[in-house]
């Protein structure tokens, strides 16, 4: 019997939706060759990330490896599987392996940070292979909500494995392929061991609707709309920005884009012949010169993106475009869970505005990307997969998901991040656990999860902030008395006296009675500073402050 074996681990994407990142091994335990499947990022919010740019996995146990590390291959170009790359590429140094759509974005991303645009290799679909130590992996068009989705075909001395990136099946998805499923079919000729698969929509029972379906209900509300028409949409759906642009001149309106990402991928997609027909757009600079009823802006932040040109618009104006009373914005897009506070925070705006505010409730203006319930069944069938792995999805998601596969007789696995399955044998074990988290971009600087700094920024906004300042000369007495500096904090309390007045009397009293030991022990000293100012602001505002204390020293 094989010493070697073959194994899978989600780093990221398996428990949560978003920064899916998948590792492929096969060797000696411990000394396996790897390929990592999508480097992805997922963003942060107010509540639990605040001043967080970016959310990355973490890939600590990945880069201690990379010597073992193949490449890297992109399914798509969706930021919650690109957009990593560029920021890991330092650490982890594999070529990057994407179809010409992804690795075009990609190549975007690597521009930016002055690395090589040859780290990203452009591949042709299946039946073409890339050849990567002991794999060898072949894109397979599949449908999405993105241009050139692929799932992957991952064929190892073990067996195949099926990895189906994000998908749906859509006959006719207006722009990129459609759903083949005599190609998926073949693909299973040879026997899948493992299906990796998208979980996202496992509990919506109703059968995927085609991108195709939207044209007429998104013409129709276009054609009917009396003064300017705004929509937002996620920028990388070109098929759906297509929709409305057509839909916009087909009701004679001149279309102009707003947002660097929506540009960016419509750019992308013509660039690669993803996109042969796109309407004529007009730039900003001419939309303000275009009568109100013959224009129709498509714009970034279909998620309550606070920069993004929704919410700019939302809050009066954006490159001096304005929304009027009598104007439509239309929500073509799915709330991300998450996300509401930020989109009905804008809606509300835009009412106050006199704006008719658009969304999806009622199903006509948006599809999702991803396959319900009974699309995963017929991808299960197509492929007849002995061991079914569920990824991208949240953790009941993907536990639906493998009651989904037992109840078909197919070996249904539960890993979510961290968790490493050997597939090597006849049937699926778990064999070990790695631990894993997330990365912040927090500014320039990448900082773990568990560093304490997001966590003390949140304390901050949560209680404020007290600076407490004392000096002390060399034979430790105090000159002066303490001084305090306050932030986020109320400025009187419940005695009616400014609060710094107050806790500066009880730190001068404490000073004041403070021992020899402890004025000459700044740990001692500040311990004792930092308790009282907390105890003093309990004691006046009903909250306990974060507390920094200054101790200066004189010397002779």
């Amino acid at each position: 019997m094989s010493s070697e074996r073959l194994i899978y681990l989600p780093l990221g994407g398996a428990g949560e939706i978003g920064m899916n990142a998948y590792v492929y091994g096969y060797g000696k335990p411990g000394k396996e060759r790897l390929i990592l499947v999508d480097l992805g990022v997922t963003f942060p919010d107010m509540d639990t990330s605040p001043g967080v740019n970016l959310i990355f996995p973490d890939i600590q146990w990945l880069a201690e490896r990379r010597d073992q590390l193949e490449a890297i291959f992109v399914t798509h170009a969706h930021e919650d599987h690109v957009g990593a790359v560029s920021h890991y590429h330092e650490q982890l140094g594999a070529p990057i392996y994407a179809r010409a759509f992804t690795a075009n974005i990609a190549r975007r991303k690597m521009d930016e940070f002055g690395y090589s645009e040859k780290s990203v290799r452009t591949v042709s679909p299946w039946p073409e292979i890339t050849e990567a130590g002991p794999f060898k992996v072949g894109f397979v068009p599949i449908s999405h909500s993105i241009p050139e989705s692929s799932g992957l075909v991952i064929d190892t001395p073990a067996g195949r494995i099926v990895h189906s990136g994000d998908f749906k099946i859509d006959a006719n998805p207006v722009v990129g392929e459609p759903f083949d499923p005599e190609l998926w079919a073949s693909l299973a000729a040879p026997g899948v061991k493992a299906l990796m698969c998208d979980s996202t929509n496992v509990f919506n029972t109703h059968a995927g609707r085609s991108e195709s379906t939207l044209a007429p209900e998104i013409g129709a509300l276009i054609k009917g709309a009396k003064g300017m028409v705004v929509s937002t949409t996620f920028a990388s759906n070109v098929a759906r920005v297509k929709t409305l642009a057509e839909a916009a001149h087909g009701a004679g309106r001149s279309v102009c884009l707003l947002g660097r990402a929506m540009r960016r991928m419509i750019e992308a997609a013509v660039e690669t012949g993803v996109l042969t027909s796109f309407p004529k757009t007009v730039s900003p600079e001419e939309a303000k010169d275009i009568p109100r009823e013959n224009l129709m802006l498509i714009v970034t932040g279909s998620q309550g993106e606070r920069r993004a040109a929704s919410a700019q618009l939302a809050q009066g104006s954006y490159l001096g475009l304005k929304m009027k009373e009598g104007d439509t914005f239309l929500f073509s897009s799915k709330t991300i869970p998450g996300n509401e506070r930020g989109v009905i925070k804008i809606m509300n705006q835009f009412s106050e505005l006199g704006v008719e505010v658009v969304d999806d409730s009622g199903g006509l203006y948006h599809v999702s990307g991803h396959a319900n319930r009974p699309d995963l069944e017929e991808l299960h069938r197509l492929l007849k997969p002995e061991v079914l792995v569920p990824m991208h999805g949240e953790h009941r998601h993907l536990r639906e998901h493998v009651k989904l596969a037992n109840s078909k007789k197919i070996q249904g696995v539960l890993a979510v991040n961290g968790t490493m399955v050997d597939l090597t044998g006849a049937r699926a074990e778990v064999c070990g656990y790695v631990e894993t988290g997330r990365t912040y971009l927090d500014g320039s600087v990448k900082i773990g999860a568990l560093d304490g700094i997001v966590r003390d920024r949140i304390r901050m906004a949560l209680n404020g902030h007290v600076t407490v300042n004392v000096i002390l000369d060399e034979t430790d007495e105090a000159l002066g008395e303490p001084w305090c500096e306050i932030k986020g904090l109320p400025e009187e309390g419940n005695s009616r006296a400014p609060l710094v007045e107050v806790l500066e009397e009880d730190l001068s009293q404490f000073m004041g009675r403070a021992g020899r030991k402890t004025l000459a022990d700044d740990d001692k000293l500040e311990d004792g500073l930092r308790k009282l100012t907390r105890q003093s602001a309990q004691n006046e505002i009903g909250k306990r402050p974060e507390v920094t204390v200054i101790i200066s020293r004189l010397s002779d």
